[in-house]
């Protein structure tokens, strides 16, 4: 399989699992696996990189503004590299966030969840008496689990601003393929043979 058909291949099984990965935040465990299946991608497409093959360059995320034009600005490769880029920076910051949640709870690596943190197992913040005999409990260990908590929802946050953000770049990619660069976008639809594909419609790594 040379590289096009790498290449082509690779595009649809990634968009594929992110596209189920959005929309299953409420599947419990298949959401986290669909996250850890995305990072393997990501994973593979630097591997790919390495094998020497123009078409899967890293150098093609980067938006190339040589030779850009008023004239050209719609069709001028500069346009895809940004909303790649765009994709890139997203799609590995949104898989990084969800990695952090996780913190390798899906693989039995990480510490319980916090309903579990409240059980019969887990030590109890100590108990003391004021003045008036009635029982507080120990700021320690309430503080700090608060601090996380606290930390965990900037990550979540974060986590979902990425993803939206994606959705927006991938559905502002799909247009302009479809508007301006029609035969490359059904190249990577499966809708015409990789032969047929002209070196100015080369799909650039990662589209």
């Amino acid at each position: 399989m040379n590289a096009m058909h790498r290449l082509r291949l690779f595009h649809a099984v990634l968009a594929l699992g992110v596209v189920l990965a959005f929309l299953s935040p409420e599947w419990g465990p298949a959401h986290r696996w669909l996250g850890y299946g995305v990072a393997g991608m990501i994973l593979l497409r630097l591997v790919m990189a390495l094998t020497g093959a123009p078409q899967l360059g890293l150098m093609r995320f980067y938006p190339h503004i040589h030779g850009l034009k008023l004239g050209t600005v719609f069709t001028h490769p500069a346009i895809s590299g940004a909303l790649l880029m765009g994709i890139a920076i997203c799609l590995i910051g949104v898989t990084g966030t969800g990695i952090a949640l996780d913190r390798g709870r899906t693989f039995g690596l990480g510490r319980a969840e916090s309903g579990q943190l409240a059980g019969a197992g887990a030590p109890k913040a100590p108990v003391v008496r004021d003045a008036d005999e009635e029982e507080v409990e120990h700021p320690g260990r309430g503080e700090r689990q608060g601090g996380e908590a606290e930390g965990d929802d900037v990550v979540e946050e974060a986590h979902e601003l990425l993803g939206n953000l994606l959705m927006v770049l991938v559905g502002g990619h799909v247009a302009y393929l479809l508007l301006f660069k029609r035969p490359l976008a059904r190249f990577m639809l499966f809708l015409t043979p990789a032969r047929h594909a002209t070196p100015a419609e080369t799909p650039r790594a990662g589209e």
